[in-house]
């Protein structure tokens, strides 16, 4: 009893603080594209989704991952980027899911390896053996099953991993490819920035969206900060705040501009 009372004496309010910034920093990410699972499996439509959101941060957390070997950050964000990683899989899982279910006429199937035949043919002999050479440009990113996609990330892992391993000395390159990781999830919004440039207008764009952004980017910065993270995390941050801030001056500069509207998907930054 004298020791549960210990270590609830020792519970102080800086501590209950740093506890639910941890939290928030470690499912904060992940918030947003909740609503947009839920909407895409309520719908059965993942047309206005883009799966290089997915693949922009799968990049991104993984080599934020691997930059924590030659750099030990705090483990909440490490457990952050482990959580966003899970996350994407589940939406290109969702996606792959709904968009094939969505085709009338279902063609060949596009994977990582290649191009298999049409659902619908019957091949009069054994199916060839489809090698990692077979991949096709045109195709990337819109493979037909959600296998390739785990295939390419297990690739990328690989293949990043044993770099790391090799140049984990230098501390150059561990400071590269923090810098890579952070500034990679720090470019989503531009997209969104360039299309508002080049129409003028920011109509058909969830102003409450570039808000929540921008809130969740100024408490991330100030965490960075405030934990005395890697130099990496507070200037890719401030960079994020920054990109947030303009789309917001955007929206103030366009507010009486006319032109078509261009239409926004929710799905993420770059779509």
């Amino acid at each position: 009893m004298d020791y549960i009372l210990e270590e609830v004496q020792e519970i102080t309010l800086p501590k209950v603080i740093k506890w639910i910034s941890s939290t928030v920093m470690i499912f904060g990410g992940v918030a947003p594209f909740i609503p947009q699972y839920r909407e895409i499996k309520r719908k059965n439509d993942a047309e206005g989704f883009s799966l290089y959101v997915c693949l922009a941060l799968l990049i991104a957390n993984t080599l934020r991952i691997l930059f924590w070997f030659g750099k030990r950050y705090e483990l909440p964000l490490l457990a952050q980027s482990m959580i966003m990683n899970i996350m994407m899989l589940l939406m290109i899982h969702l996606c792959v899911k709904v968009k094939n279910r969505s085709q009338i006429i279902r063609g060949p199937d596009r994977v990582f390896t290649g191009i298999g035949p049409a659902h619908d043919e019957m091949p009069l002999r054994p199916k060839k053996r489809e090698y990692p050479f077979d991949f096709d440009w045109k195709y990337f990113w819109a493979w037909t099953d959600f296998q390739s996609y785990i295939d390419f990330l297990l690739v990328v892992s690989l293949v990043m991993s044993l770099l790391t391993f090799l140049l984990l000395d230098f501390i150059i390159y561990v400071e590269i490819l923090g810098f890579l990781a952070l500034f990679m999830e720090a470019m989503l919004a531009v997209p969104q920035l360039v299309k508002n440039f080049k129409s003028k207008s920011t109509e058909g764009m969830s102003i409450l969206m570039v808000l929540m952004w921008t809130v969740g980017d100024v408490f991330k910065t100030t965490y960075f900060i405030l934990r005395e993270a890697p130099a990496q995390f507070w200037l890719c941050g401030s960079l994020q705040v920054l990109i947030d801030v303009t789309i917001l001056g955007q929206v103030q500069f366009y507010k009486k501009g006319s032109g078509p509207a261009p239409h926004h998907h929710s799905g993420g930054r770059d779509d």
